[in-house]
């Protein structure tokens, strides 16, 4: 199949629709008989000059069907574009034997090249792209018209349901799909204020600690540990094995296993225990202290070690 390479108008940001729809208008329909001769000269052929004539002759259909799609708050621009995309793959695809026009060939294609854009681009929150999302997406605007309900009215269980049956499917994905296009996502860039200076962004919170907090924390627990380190050392081995073991270790070793390791009781364990803890404790307060300027790192870090071995 032969690359079509063709130069179409193109809408302008401003005041540009009615400007490229008289563009489109001096591309001349085809005649049955024409459309059928070139459409054979592309594919069996390659002629490219067949398949721009094909395709700059609907472009005018695909404004038509790209029109259908504007009240989704998309610019009509990139619609129309999306939707030439369409028409381009419809022309390379067809099969003019069949008997079919192109126009009735390419609807579905164009319409399956703006749907894909629209459900992609519509929100920032991508709504469901199941079969049953997707129809109620498409059609649920058209049934609430039928029924005479305002565009961001709500559903009775009445309403809902007769869609739902309609469209074969659940009640609570019609409630579900209305809200959502109820509400349009709203950017956090939006100016609040007055003077333009204040957004939403500006007004989000953070819950999270701060870099200062963060550093001061990762501060803490470094001190903390060599506080400990160094207080350890401070005891006798007895007296360090048995604190570790006790205190130290995520699953502790019992009194009577260490009273049997040292030939002691459960009870002697015990003072051992507690006797060490103390003078832990009183080592690593006189070595906070002796810090030049032991200030809130010191005493926090002091604080979370009593805090974890206790």
């Amino acid at each position: 199949m032969a690359k079509i390479n063709v130069s179409v108008p193109s809408v302008a940001a401003e005041g540009g629709l009615s400007q490229y729809m008289e563009a489109i208008k001096r591309y001349p329909l085809l005649q049955p008989s024409e459309e059928l001769e070139l459409a054979f000269q592309y594919r069996d052929h390659g002629s490219e000059a067949a398949g721009v004539r094909l395709i700059t002759s609907h472009l005018r259909l695909v404004a038509k069907i790209a029109m259908g799609y504007r009240y989704y708050g998309l610019p009509v621009a990139d619609l129309i574009s999306e939707g030439n995309l369409g028409l381009l793959r419809a022309v390379q695809k067809f099969e003019p034997e069949k008997g079919f026009r192109l126009a009735t060939y390419a609807m579905w294609w164009i319409k399956a090249s703006i749907n894909e854009y629209v459900l992609n681009s519509w929100s920032l929150v991508k709504v469901g792209t199941v079969a049953a999302q997707k129809k109620l997406f498409f059609n649920l605007r058209k049934m609430k018209a039928r029924l005479g309900v305002y565009e961001d009215s709500e559903l009775t269980p009445e309403q809902a349901t007769w869609i739902a049956t309609e469209l074969s499917v659940p009640v609570e994905e019609v409630h579900a799909m209305n809200r959502r296009l109820s509400r349009q996502d709203a950017s956090l860039d939006v100016p609040v204020s007055e003077d333009g200076e204040l957004s939403r962004m500006d007004m989000l919170v953070d819950d999270r600690a701060s870099q200062e907090d963060e550093l001061a924390s990762k501060q803490e627990r470094h001190l903390g540990s060599q506080l400990l380190k160094d207080a350890l050392e401070t005891l006798n081995d007895r007296e360090r094995h048995i604190l570790t073991e006790r205190r130290l270790r995520s699953a502790p070793i019992t009194l009577e296993d260490l009273g049997k390791e040292y030939g002691i009781s459960r009870e002697r364990v015990r003072q051992i225990e507690n006797r060490a803890f103390e003078k832990l404790q009183t080592a690593v307060r006189k070595a906070a202290a002796a810090l030049e300027s032991p200030g809130r790192r010191a005493i926090g870090a002091l604080r979370s070690l009593s805090s974890s071995m206790s």
